[in-house]
């Protein structure tokens, strides 16, 4: 959730063994923990040290700029998988089966700054119990430095660790009128962010509102007069895609630095938020219970289909100065989630995935 975790001024990123074995299967490999982070170094992925914690492992990677698709175990699990040809496991994306369609509680999401804000989901979960997270969601959260709050926020933490999207809860009855505006700030506005701090905003700044006032800076901290409590019984789940350029200014400008903002100033996945959102709320409703208010609100106004890259083999092999057999490029490509289609020959037509 937004403004959880510590600052890292460094690209890094702990990833712990056994969870990475929830998405590819080490059993038919004759590699150790120690092999993994070798592999892991030749792969561009710089394993810095690796800890032992108990009957796990926590391996912490030093990633680039230019990866944030690795911020998180799936994305580190997807080179795994490409680099010794095995199969890659995804979590649940499909949407909760347990849902109210009477839409007794909704909400209407307005997005007023398309080009800062080209998507923006939402999902209400009524019936929750705010409480500790299980054990093992603790455990797993502590073990990569993190410190539970609750299994509402646990629960939004662990999705961000897991495919690297940031997702926010807020508390649906203190939403005035019970609805989302994401705009920029007016001038005056203020918030006081989670962290207790009282924030001045400028117009440059995009806020996530409900009808009267900002409760959120869009896709960094949420603020404080709409965070989850022990009172809390339905909660609004947004999973969005910010512009990185406005994430970046409004974090630099406040002086915030968060676990959401780190990834959304990187380039978060555009195709994501629903699957994010659904994944988020079938962890909820295990660990703290709610049914799903009718559909998921799915705001995209500006959605563009993608053209496929052309991809010629001589080319690839002019820039990297190896030759390659077309089998294994097209193996590869593949493993790593690119879509790929052949034309002519060693040509292909490549969809690169929303990640990458």
């Amino acid at each position: 959730t937004y403004g959880s975790f510590r600052l890292r001024r460094v690209e890094q990123m702990k990833v712990s063994y056994q969870w990475l074995q929830e998405f590819v299967d080490f059993g038919s490999l004759d590699v150790d923990v120690q092999g993994l982070a070798e592999a892991l170094t030749r792969m561009g992925l710089a394993v810095e040290e690796v800890i032992e914690l108990g009957d796990d492992s926590v391996l912490d990677l030093e990633v680039t700029t230019n990866r944030p698709d690795c911020l998180n175990h799936l994305g580190v699990a997807r080179e795994i998988s490409a680099q010794f040809r095995i199969p890659l496991g995804l979590p649940d994306f499909s949407s909760p089966e347990q849902v109210n369609e009477s839409d007794s509680l909704a909400t209407q999401v307005t997005i007023e700054n398309p080009d800062l804000c080209p998507r923006y989901a939402a999902g209400i979960l009524s019936g929750i119990k705010v409480a500790e997270s299980p054990d093992w969601l603790k455990k797993r959260l502590e073990a990569l430095g993190q410190r539970p709050i609750n299994n509402i926020v646990d629960a939004t933490n662990y999705v961000l660790l897991e495919i690297g999207h940031p997702l926010h809860a807020f508390d649906y009855e203190k939403l005035e009128e019970h609805r989302i505006v994401v705009r920029t700030a007016r001038s005056g506005e203020s918030l006081t962010t989670l962290d207790g701090i009282e924030r001045q905003l400028d117009p440059s700044m995009l806020v996530i509102c409900d009808a009267r006032r900002p409760v959120a800076l869009a896709g960094i901290m949420g603020g404080e007069e709409s965070e989850i409590s022990e009172t809390t019984h339905a909660i609004l789940l947004e999973s969005a895609y910010f512009d990185p350029a406005s994430v970046r200014r409004t974090a630099k400008t406040l002086g915030i630095h968060s676990e959401a903002a780190f990834r959304f100033e990187r380039g978060a996945d555009p195709e994501i938020p629903v699957k994010a959102l659904n994944r988020t709320c079938r962890l909820i409703q295990e660990i703290a219970g709610g049914v799903l208010e009718g559909s998921v609100v799915d705001e995209f106004p500006r959605s563009q289909s993608k053209e496929p890259v052309q991809l010629r083999q001589e080319r690839i092999e002019a820039l990297i100065g190896v030759s390659m057999d077309a089998e294994f490029i097209t193996q590869t490509l593949s493993h790593l989630e690119f879509g790929v289609s052949e034309g002519e020959k060693n040509r292909w037509q490549v969809q690169v995935p929303g990640f990458r």
